[in-house]
């Protein structure tokens, strides 16, 4: 059946300028649950300017007949369109389901999709809408946090590692996206865009430039790499590991490790009181150990929801 926006509600397509609005609206509503916001409103214009996502047919917002902000949805395709990432916020469950249901609308086609959509734990609104919508709850995202009690030294580099710091060039480029292609192979909806499109989407992001990414080689080869950014920097006060990969070949030698204590020292060198990352707790990968080996810990927990919808 399909979901009846509410009597006297509009929507409109999304703009990028409405990054403010959401940003602030998902603040407010996550305070109520958690106490704390998700997301800052860098992170969120980030995403309205991702290349492949247009914002004109691939956004709503819903307007309650005072014309104020009654909800919001995205549906960004991606893997050639096999893949859907949704986001959709509202208080009201009427709108929630209406924007839920507009969104998967819009990523149905000529392929199967695997939908995903993310939803914190202590929201209570959305299990049931999406049982109902066909999801199951398959993992896991745990946003995990290390708060600096002091300045951090910068970790020894380990025996035999080159350390390339910022990727100023398309060889260091290719070679950091290599690392991030063959790192998460063993994580098909977690594998990285194809090199130019993960390069316009980097550039694309306020929050990023290209002395963020830093490369490990052994015997001149790109093994092990970070990407941070400054997604939670306003909101946070705090450095962000967007990637952390090391290939299947080198690991076992210290190299996450590494990269993660020279991420809290450089983030600590400028100031801030923490790093922040996200993990699946079902990485085939023992990364959620490691994080807590290196003093980081969970501080909010977001259920992420699928569906394979069937090709049209």
């Amino acid at each position: 059946m399909t979901a009846i926006l509410p009597e006297g509600h509009t929507v409109r397509p999304m703009r990028v300028e409405d990054a403010q609005v959401i940003a602030e609206e998902s603040a407010a509503y996550m305070r109520e649950l958690i106490g704390f916001s998700k997301h800052s409103p860098e992170d969120v214009a980030n995403y309205l300017r991702m290349p492949g996502f247009d914002p004109a047919t691939d956004g709503w917002m819903v307007l309650d007949r005072a014309g104020r902000y009654a909800g919001s949805a995205t549906a960004a395709l991606s893997g050639g369109g096999t893949r859907a990432g949704l986001e959709v916020l509202s208080k009201d469950p009427a709108v929630a389901r209406w924007l839920l249901d507009k969104a998967l609308q819009r990523v149905r086609g000529p392929k199967d999709v695997l939908v995903s959509i993310a939803a914190v734990r202590q929201d209570e609104l959305w299990p049931d809408l999406l049982l109902a919508a066909g999801f199951n709850r398959e993992t896991s995202t745990e946003r995990m946090r290390i708060t600096f009690d002091g300045p951090v030294p910068r970790p020894a580099v380990p025996e035999g590692v080159t350390v390339r710091r910022g990727a100023y060039d398309d060889q260091t480029r290719r070679a950091a996206h290599a690392v991030l292609v063959e790192a998460f192979k063993e994580q098909p909806t977690a594998d990285p865009r194809p090199y130019d499109e993960w390069v316009e989407s980097r550039e694309a992001r306020s929050t990023f430039d290209w002395s963020q990414l830093t490369l490990l080689e052994l015997d001149g080869q790109g093994v092990a790499m970070t990407e941070c950014n400054d997604n939670f920097v306003t909101s946070d006060n705090c450095g962000y590991v967007g990637r952390l990969a090391v290939v299947t070949s080198a690991r076992g030698r210290g190299l996450a490790k590494y990269l993660l204590r020279d991420a809290f020292a450089t983030d600590s060198a400028a100031g801030r009181t923490g790093t922040i990352l996200h993990v699946d707790s079902r990485n085939p990968t023992p990364a959620v150990a490691l994080y807590r080996s290196v003093g980081m810990r969970p501080d909010l927990i977001s259920d992420v929801w699928r569906q394979t919808l069937p090709a049209e």
